[in-house]
């Protein structure tokens, strides 16, 4: 597949993953050197918190994305009728997310300082010592 529709169509693949928080890469493990893969990771640090930065989410065709991308939106939208979630809750809990992962991050840099300043390595540092009855 060839020329400006399929130029168009991996626009509009991209627009759609680009909401959903996701953008088009190339996958790092193929199975098949002749057909072209794309992959799905998301866009960056901040919008999908529960992924690592180069998580790869899907890797297959184009026409499998879009297969891909058709289920996620109809997962929202049924969720969304039922009521179970929306895009406020959702949005709450990638905050929640992001503050774990940010107080997390933290914690390893104290242990890392407190351990250089002690002399002792960081498994010897407790953070959070925990009263002895």
């Amino acid at each position: 597949m060839s020329g400006y529709n399929t130029i168009l169509r991996i626009r509009k693949i991209e627009e759609r993953a680009n909401k959903l928080g996701f953008m088009l890469a190339y996958p790092r493990h193929r199975s098949n050197y002749e057909v072209d893969y794309v992959a799905l990771k998301p866009k960056d640090e901040h919008v999908l918190p529960i992924y690592a930065r180069d998580a790869e989410v899907f890797t297959g065709t184009l026409e499998e994305l879009q297969e891909w991308l058709n289920g996620v939106d109809w997962a929202r939208d049924y969720d969304r009728m039922l009521r179970m979630t929306d895009d406020k809750k959702r949005a709450a809990a990638e905050d929640k997310e992001r503050t774990r992962q940010q107080l997390a991050k933290e914690r390893a840099e104290k242990r890392k300082v407190f351990a250089i300043l002690s002399n002792k390595s960081e498994e010897e540092i407790d953070l959070n010592p925990k009263e002895k009855s």
